[in-house]
């Protein structure tokens, strides 16, 4: 079958499949409430961790798996005209009809390491996380726990920026959501959205490490990555649809984890070219359910992913990132229930940090 070249035409949103996805508005223009951020705030572990024992600080995110214990668990209160909704490292923001959700990744980082420490350092937060090889990871929150910087020093004592937020743009002051026009798709649509279960070790690779389908004009923060459906579509994307959860789940299978080997493979070969990569692993769910469960849960399905590709696979937490999206971006257009749309996506976003197809993981 001779593949069939994309027009100028709107794209897909990020982990939608080739048909056309439900519309859907921007994410909110105003920055969460600061003091719904503050939630989320690293904490010191409960136990310190002593050398040599990896392991012991214990992850904080929620492993039975189903949206009925963490239902029970919420908290709702109203801050500055918007619906604020907490849940165990999670908050919901719901405002003018639209709602995202904000988490601690600092918990899924915690797997496998050797010390962690959480240190006030004037109005910043200053996580630092010791590896057994030697490595360490800091991060770098401001006073609502927004993510400042996060670098990564190896057992050589090279370090590379991972994630550096203090730039700001003009465009950036007061707004997360960036506005841009659907990119043009130059090359064929099964490289620029590449399902896993059909596609080759080398095509998913391929889509792992591919160049924006359009120039990248400057550099752009995490939470703009995260909320603006334009710019994300800048990037090819690998659907895995190998993957998919029980209905009002989280919780993955011992052969869904397997399935998983071949995206961490493509992901180690990119991460060991170019250490500094950052591939953002996102979640979906069916249009079954209340909004704010179904953001919750492909959330969480976005973590579990996450964390089985770096406790199976040793993929660095670091270089992943994670973001639910509810049933935004639904493969199959229906409203009941469908298995094929409780899944996840992965998608390199190293360009959209750094400002272009330059290498991310400068020495810093």
């Amino acid at each position: 079958m001779t593949p069939q070249q994309p027009t100028a035409q709107q794209p897909p949103p990020p982990g939608a499949p080739q048909q056309t996805a439900r519309p859907t508005g921007p994410a909110p223009a105003t920055p969460p409430a600061p003091s719904a951020l503050q939630a989320l705030q690293p904490q010191a572990p409960a136990t310190a961790q002593q050398p040599g024992q990896p392991g012991q600080a214990a992850p904080a995110f929620n492993r039975t798996g189903r949206i009925d214990d963490i239902r029970r668990e919420r908290r709702e209160v109203r801050e500055d005209g918007r619906n604020i909704i907490q849940e165990s490292g999670r908050v919901i923001i719901q405002e003018a009809g639209r709602a995202i959700i904000r988490h601690n990744e600092i918990e899924r980082f915690r797997v496998d390491a050797r010390d962690v420490r959480v240190e006030r350092r004037g109005g910043e937060t200053v996580t630092v996380i010791d590896r057994p090889d030697g490595s360490r990871v800091v991060t770098v929150t401001d006073e609502y726990g927004r993510l400042v910087r996060r670098s990564r020093r190896g057992p050589d004592g090279r370090e590379f920026v991972l994630i550096d937020n203090r730039y700001r743009g003009p465009a950036v002051v007061g707004s997360y959501y960036v506005d841009l026009p659907p990119p043009v798709i130059r090359i064929p649509r099964e490289r620029y959205i590449v399902e896993a279960e059909r596609a080759r070790p080398e095509e998913i690779y391929a889509a792992l490490i591919a160049p924006p389908v359009e120039r990248i004009d400057r550099r752009y923060t995490l939470d703009e990555v995260r909320y603006s459906p334009r710019l994300l579509e800048r990037m090819p994307r690998v659907d895995i649809d190998t993957v998919n959860f029980d209905s009002g789940s989280w919780q993955l299978t011992p052969d869904q984890i397997g399935r998983l080997a071949v995206i961490a493979d493509g992901i180690r070969r990119a991460i060991g070219a170019n250490p500094g990569e950052v591939f953002l692993i996102q979640g979906h769910t069916d249009a079954v359910g209340a909004d704010v469960d179904n953001l919750s849960l492909s959330d969480r399905r976005a973590e579990s992913v996450a964390v089985a590709l770096s406790e199976q696979f040793q993929i660095p937490a670091e270089n992943l990132t994670t973001q639910g999206y509810g049933e935004q971006y639904l493969k199959v257009q229906t409203d009941g229930p469908e298995r094929l749309n409780r899944r996840v996506t992965v998608q390199r976003i190293t360009p959209l940090l750094s400002g272009g197809e330059g290498q991310q993981g400068q020495p810093g």
